[in-house]
């Protein structure tokens, strides 16, 4: 039972990448500021005029594609790219400099090889600034088959995690305290599982921007568990 499971899911993963790559393609994803509206009023090339809510360091675009079987609800977070990309730049410029002086006075009778060392390091830190860099992370709704979370960066990789609509029990929303912040995280509660599924992984958008996404999560698990008490009602 748990491979013919486990086939279902990858099908279902399967057939939903191609229906979203079809109905909503990240190459047809392209944004324009108004001539007469302030710079928060963005509207994106596509059939409907999504709405926008810009806050912070964060950008929350709701868009609906009509695809077949049914419309293709989709929620991005777009990081901010000057205010992120500096801090981190910043951070990792100080662990390059903390981490050479360390090794020059470490090797200081051995300048070949500390010029290599630094060398290896800074490529080591390259890689990495480039590679943690997030530029949007997605929520896209498929209430026929279930809910993909995509996390884009900056390098062009492209994560995704999909969950089928059964297994979702339901979404919740968080308030996270920490000893200096307080943040708002939206996760999932699956079926057979201890851990909640933290939807937004490497960004933490406002509270403003979680709860439509909330909303429609639990609009779609609520339609899929009144059609599955209606087949029930039938038999």
């Amino acid at each position: 039972m748990e491979k013919s499971d486990t086939k279902h899911e990858r099908l279902l993963h399967l057939v939903f990448i191609y229906i979203s790559d079809l109905t909503y393609p990240h190459s047809q994803s392209r944004s324009k500021i108004l001539p007469n509206s302030s710079p928060d009023c963005i509207i994106s090339g596509s059939d409907m005029t999504p709405s926008v809510i810009t806050k912070g360091r964060c950008t929350y675009v709701h868009d609906v594609k009509k695809g077949p079987p049914e419309a293709i609800d989709v929620h991005h977070i777009i990081a901010a790219r000057k205010g992120v990309g500096c801090l981190m730049f910043c951070t990792y410029s100080l662990l390059f400099a903390i981490t050479c002086f360390l090794v020059l006075q470490l090797l200081q009778d051995k300048p070949l090889t500390s010029v290599l060392w630094s060398f290896a390091l800074a490529a080591f830190l390259l890689r990495q600034f480039l590679r943690k860099r997030v530029e949007k992370e997605s929520v896209i709704i498929l209430p026929a088959f279930g809910v993909q979370l995509e996390t884009v960066y900056r390098s062009g990789k492209i994560v995704r995690d999909f969950v089928p609509i059964g297994k979702i029990l339901k979404p919740v929303l968080n308030e996270c305290v920490t000893p200096v912040t307080c943040y708002w995280s939206l996760s999932l509660i699956l079926r057979g599982e201890e851990e909640l599924l933290l939807v937004f992984k490497e960004l933490y958008p406002p509270v403003t921007m979680l709860v439509p996404i909330w909303k429609a999560l639990c609009a779609a698990i609520d339609d899929k568990c009144s059609e599955m008490h209606t087949d029930c009602d039938t038999r």
